[in-house]
């Protein structure tokens, strides 16, 4: 049985109880911290989010005078470094804990990606890798309640496998939010959001084969407000005749037939990786499992092997 619209995961979809989880919940922080190792040198930093995506850094004082935050958008495997956003640290408003304040303003949006963060003392000085200290993300936590206008962005901060301070960042035109995935016996059923789009009558969900030209087109059922929107899809949607069962099914909403597809994903909370977190039972039919997951950029796909 599938859960009611307005709650965020199926009575199937296993979690902490189930699901090994590191700091913040999230899987990058699974590695042991090192947070209690007394031989750490590393710098730790502060963070917390508001309501509007403003980010707020606090660290302890340099005995610089020009301390910068960096932010480094870490490039795809074996290529070089290109962007690179810097803040400078100033006393922040309580000076009686002595902490320096950078904050990260909601515009201009980050590029979609991860960012590593990065104590600079001095303009010119070596940079260095920043550990997470607390990070208040409770603005998060019910971040999918609010709509978002175009374009939408979303930034997290969360823990790398090796410990260190990083953000996750989308910045999507537009977005359709997953909010509750049921699986029955033969078909899964999802409930998701428009933000910065709109259904229209001739709205289509689109499952696409990944690898291939092949594309299969569903009917959503649309709420009143024309932004909530379900679907659902049984084997018979996803095979291909000839050609075997298995692969990826890439799901997206097209919200008027002659608009781009929306990429179909669950970004408006407080969890950066929910690949490993939020985990799915299959649909078994027709010698076959169909199984919906989350990738590693949280956005959903049905399996099929």
């Amino acid at each position: 049985m599938s859960t009611p619209e307005n709650e965020m995961t199926s009575t199937h979809e296993r979690t902490a109880a189930d699901t090994p989880e590191g700091p913040a919940g999230t899987p990058e922080g699974a590695a042991a911290s090192p947070r209690d190792d007394t031989r750490d040198t590393h710098p730790r930093a502060h963070c917390a989010i508001d309501t509007d995506g403003r980010l707020t850094f606090r660290l302890p004082p340099t005995p610089t005078p020009r301390p910068q935050l960096l932010l480094r958008l870490r490039p795809k495997k074996g290529r070089p470094e290109t962007t690179l956003h810097v803040l400078d640290l100033e006393p922040g408003p309580n000076r009686a804990d002595g902490l320096q304040r950078a904050v990260l303003e909601p515009h201009p949006a980050l590029d979609e990606g991860r960012w590593d963060v990065y104590l600079l003392p001095e303009p010119t000085a070596e940079r260095r890798r920043l550990r997470p200290g607390l990070r208040d993300l409770r603005t998060l936590v019910d971040g999918h309640l609010r709509d978002r206008p175009s374009p939408v962005t979303v930034r997290i901060p969360y823990v790398t496998k090796d410990g260190f301070l990083a953000l996750r960042a989308w910045r999507r035109a537009a977005h359709a939010e997953a909010r509750a995935i049921g699986v029955e016996d033969r078909a899964l059923t999802v409930t998701a959001r428009l933000h910065g789009a709109e259904l229209h009558e001739d709205a289509a969900v689109l499952l696409r084969l990944r690898g291939t030209d092949t594309v299969r087109t569903l009917r959503p059922r649309a709420d009143d407000d024309a932004r909530g929107f379900s679907f659902t899809a049984g084997p018979g949607d996803l095979t291909v005749e000839g050609g075997g069962a298995g692969g990826i099914w890439d799901v997206f909403v097209r919200p008027a037939a002659d608009a781009p597809p929306i990429r179909a994903a669950r970004l408006l909370d407080d969890v950066a990786d929910r690949k490993h977190v939020h985990v799915y039972p299959a649909i078994e039919a027709e010698g076959s499992a169909f199984r919906p997951y989350y990738t590693v950029d949280n956005d959903l796909a049905i399996e099929v092997t």
